[in-house]
């Protein structure tokens, strides 16, 4: 049987994740969401700096795979919604980067996937939804609460409530993509930028990732007082002093990897 998502390599720190699974349409069902998880760990255990993750062909991930949810019962369709989260939110705890490169329609779960990963780059094609309310449920993979962080309120219901997919360019427009591409340039610009990514501090990524999404949560005094408490670490760490050496000897630094 093939495996619904690979895991490939374009370098020694950027991997690519992509859901196979064309004939629907990238779907999550049950075992695409286990090679999902498995898939995500392979990355990490072998030093992924930065993840990709997108879908086959036209598609970048159309959500929960509803032919299968309808023949579920409901104890294992709550069962697929908390196998969907768990993953999701790994992902979003991951201590490296992360990009969705949404290659084409996002819609549903597709979206949530996407908006666990820490940026988004869309080609001009693609269309992005929470979809989830023409059949009479909500978003229940992180939907409801990271758009509306990341969009702000007003826009997210706007999105949520109408079901009605949106262009690429307006995704981009409201801060929901951070770039647009042509389809053809689509996967260049994402590889150079990951390769530029890769090139940087695991340890200040990792300390960035997680300072920004504490941060949110707090009123800023105490968001700027959690900044500095990370400072005295960073500022003995082997990266600060390898980039500080490098920029002495006027090369590149040679940053070590980060533990998982």
């Amino acid at each position: 049987m093939n495996k619904e998502v690979i895991l490939s390599a374009h370098c020694e720190a950027v991997f690519d994740l992509r859901i196979n699974r064309v004939h629907r349409m990238n779907a999550l069902g049950v075992e695409t969401v286990k090679d999902l998880r498995s898939s995500v760990r392979e990355a990490s255990s072998k030093g992924a700096r930065v993840l990709l993750i997108r879908g086959t062909d036209q598609v970048f991930c159309a959500g929960a795979d509803l032919k299968e949810r309808k023949a579920m019962s409901q104890v294992q369709r709550i069962a697929h919604n908390a196998a969907i989260n768990e993953v999701f939110n790994e992902i979003a705890s991951l201590p490296f980067v992360t990009i969705a490169v949404i290659n084409g329609l996002a819609l549903g779960g597709g979206l949530e996937l996407a908006l666990c990963c820490d940026l988004r780059f869309g080609a001009t094609t693609a269309n992005l939804g929470l979809t989830e309310s023409r059949i009479g449920i909500i978003p229940g993979a992180g939907g409801t609460q990271r758009l509306s962080r990341l969009v702000g309120k007003s826009r997210a219901l706007q999105i949520m409530l109408s079901a009605e997919p949106v262009t690429s360019e307006y995704a981009a427009y409201i801060g929901l993509v951070n770039e647009v591409l042509p389809d053809g340039d689509l996967d260049t610009r994402v590889i150079e930028y990951a390769k530029l990514l890769s090139t940087r501090s695991p340890r200040a990524q990792s300390e960035i990732k997680r300072l920004v999404s504490e941060g949110l949560d707090l009123p800023l005094p105490q968001a700027l007082a959690l900044e500095r408490s990370a400072l005295p670490a960073i500022l003995e760490s082997p990266d600060y002093a390898e980039g500080l050496l490098a920029f002495e000897e006027k090369r590149p630094p040679r940053f070590s990897f980060i533990a998982r």
